[in-house]
């Protein structure tokens, strides 16, 4: 059960949903801020209120014991300038003097009445808000401790009492917050001493309801709750596009990747080319290329393994048969004749066994061989130089110019493919002939060529040139014992160093291997 639980969280879509999710964050925490931002407008509107006190205690303090005239005169005064309820309390808690009581002002700045209107903010009354309003007490009983609301104030019109009341009597600063009559808003209370010298003679009441700031509120909280229900909405989207476009693609490349090996190991297929033009369809696109090379290669190794079977076969063969001979011949010379005919194809054994040998090598190692920069120049010479001791064959010349030409790959690799050039040529090359070798510069590669003044390639063993165990020789070349695999080492090097090599004839005749390496960096 974990691991099917661990599996699941470990898939792409659920990752990238997490993480879309995640980017909510700053809505929802701009959502949860909205009450630092309540708390906030609250101690605004108190500072309002304890200002509007201050005033009212000021103008009826050190005026001896509070008279009602003196104090609904002063309040009728400030009505229209404040937009509080203003409340004049004596020591006994009588109301002298209430604003509510004056003009249509009253409306406004009254307290109690405007909660008692019975009318709710509209956005309060949307199915959404209420969602989000439901969703927010869930929270709150589960992780906020909970507190008991203050109750609405329960004194009458000509006598009031409250904290805040007491706490100004008693010489300080008094303040308090009650729910409304009908409990949709708070009703902050501040209560400001007024003095006659040292004497604390009554209370400037100032109170006023909390329902415009959190009107405000309710429309910041309704829109980010909407953006919050977009944003879940914008990740779930982006979360079934990623599993449409990124998980079932990798899926389907799993199954086939599982599906393209038999019980065996043999491939049984390829990849399917997908069409999308994303990273996952060039991901899809490279693992068809990979199978097609695998399959091409495979086929290779058949193939190989077929004609190295069939170049054994002959001088197997002959031995078998001059074996078969020497048992039933007396005559010394008939003998000797067999024999010989034994050693040379034994020979011929040994040079296949000796060949295949090493262009398995090369086609196993020559990437991880160490490479260093070979003057090619240099090489061309001393070759050139080493082919042109000997008496038997045509003569060589070399046109490099002076400048140096340098490659990056193995040393004895690249000398091994001029080698076989060179020979190849001179086998080729009739008596008297010249087999000339050029080296320049084109672009980022250096361009040799070998070319000699044999008959040529005919045009039909021109894309065969390079096989494996492939042999041509006209009448009138060197006949030997070739395995047909020199050219086809030469083929497997140069491209091993990341090279071409091609085969053409001369427009004079004879034949022009060229082969081009990238010049060391």
């Amino acid at each position: 059960m974990k691991q099917r639980v661990l599996r699941f969280l470990s898939r792409i879509w659920i990752r990238l949903l997490a993480f879309n999710v995640l980017l909510m964050f700053l809505p929802i925490a701009a959502l949860w801020s909205l009450e630092n931002t309540e708390k906030y407008l609250l101690d605004l509107q108190e500072s309002s209120n304890v200002q509007q006190g201050r005033l009212l205690a000021a103008a009826l303090g050190d005026r001896g014991p509070l008279g009602a005239s003196e104090a609904q005169r002063i309040i009728r005064n400030l009505q229209q300038r404040v937009d509080a309820r203003l409340r004049v309390v004596d020591s006994d808690r009588n109301v002298l003097a209430d604003s509510s009581r004056f003009g249509p002002k009253a409306q406004v700045a009254e307290a109690e009445d405007e909660s008692e209107s019975g009318s709710k903010p509209e956005v309060r009354d949307t199915w959404l808000y209420r969602l989000g309003s439901g969703i927010y007490r869930l929270y709150s009983r589960a992780f906020v401790p909970p507190r008991e609301p203050s109750p609405s104030e329960l004194s009458g019109d000509d006598k009031i009492d409250g904290k805040e009341i007491r706490e100004a009597l008693a010489g300080s600063y008094g303040k308090d917050r009650r729910l409304s009559s009908d409990r949709t808003a708070l009703i902050l209370y501040s209560a400001i001493p007024i003095r006659d010298g040292a004497e604390v003679v009554g209370v400037a009441l100032v109170s006023k309801s909390t329902s415009s700031v959190l009107n405000r509120l309710y429309a910041l909280r309704f829109q980010a709750f909407k953006v919050v229900l977009i944003s879940v909405g914008v990740a779930i989207v982006l979360s079934l596009l990623v599993s449409t476009t990124i998980a079932r693609p990798v899926s389907r490349l799993r199954n086939q990747a599982l599906a393209i090996l038999d019980r065996r190991g043999r491939l049984r297929g390829r990849f399917k080319v997908s069409r999308s033009r994303d990273e996952i369809g060039d991901l899809s696109r490279a693992l068809h290329e990979l199978t097609r090379r695998l399959e091409e290669h495979i086929a290779f190794i058949e193939g190989f393994a077929s004609d190295v079977s069939h170049e054994f076969r002959n001088p197997l063969a002959s031995i078998r048969s001059a074996a078969d001979l020497l048992a039933e011949v007396d005559d010394g010379a008939e003998r000797r004749r067999f024999h010989a005919m034994v050693l040379g194809d034994l020979s011929r054994l040994e040079r296949l066994l000796s060949g295949v040998r090493e262009i398995t090598r090369i086609d196993a190692e020559i990437d991880a061989e160490p490479t260093e920069p070979v003057r090619l120049d240099e090489l061309l010479r001393g070759l050139v130089a080493q082919f042109s001791l000997r008496h038997d064959g045509p003569r060589y010349r070399l046109d490099a110019g002076d400048a140096p030409v340098t490659v990056r790959a193995p040393p004895h690799r690249v000398a091994q493919v001029f080698e076989n050039l060179l020979d190849n040529a001179r086998g080729f090359s009739p008596a008297g002939g010249e087999v000339r070798c050029t080296l320049e510069v084109d672009g980022g590669r250096a361009v040799a060529r070998v070319a000699d003044q044999g008959p040529g390639i005919p045009e039909e063993h021109l894309h065969r040139i390079f096989q494996r165990f492939f042999t041509y020789r006209p009448e009138g070349a060197e006949n030997g014992c070739h395995t047909g695999l020199g050219l086809a080492i030469v083929k497997a090097i140069v491209e091993g160093a990341g090279g071409e090599v091609r085969a053409r004839n001369g427009r004079q005749g004879g034949a022009v291997f060229e082969v081009e390496l990238p010049l060391a960096n």
